[in-house]
């Protein structure tokens, strides 16, 4: 297989107000494959860098300056009804986790699970989405 015939990374935006966190997200990203091609620290940065680049998938923060997370995966959808958002925070809150999910969002992920969970949850949720994708192409 040629370079040009090789399937694209997917492509990640991370934001997060903890660099500690987007560190983290961003090894278990690469580690998945993906490619991760833009860091927000605030809901208004992450705006402009979703409008700018498209990324397939976005690791939002809920608790952030600015703009919270809610807020930016509104706005996010808005402008993209398709776009998978994947949540994370610290906090286990039924409400909170009802109003992403009713927002838009394609899943939830606690921040303080160990990093293997993460990344089982995190390729789950591509998997799933994925499949929706392609079967709704089809």
């Amino acid at each position: 297989m040629n370079e040009s015939s090789a399937v694209r990374k997917v492509r990640v935006m991370i934001v997060d107000d903890e660099r500690h966190i987007r560190n983290l997200i961003r090894v278990i990203v690469s580690s998945l494959g993906a490619e991760v091609v833009a860091e927000a620290a605030d809901g208004l940065q992450a705006l402009e860098l979703y409008k700018q680049l498209s990324p397939d998938i976005v690791m939002l923060d809920i608790n952030m300056p600015k703009m919270d997370g809610i807020s930016a995966l509104k706005e996010i959808i808005a402008i993209n009804p398709r776009a998978l958002v994947i949540m994370m925070t610290s906090l286990n809150a039924i409400d909170v986790v009802k109003e992403c999910i009713d927002n838009g969002a394609r899943n939830y992920i606690l921040k303080n699970i160990p990093a293997d969970d993460l990344s089982t949850m995190i390729g789950e949720t591509w998997g799933e989405y994925l499949a929706d994708i392609r079967a709704a192409e089809s």
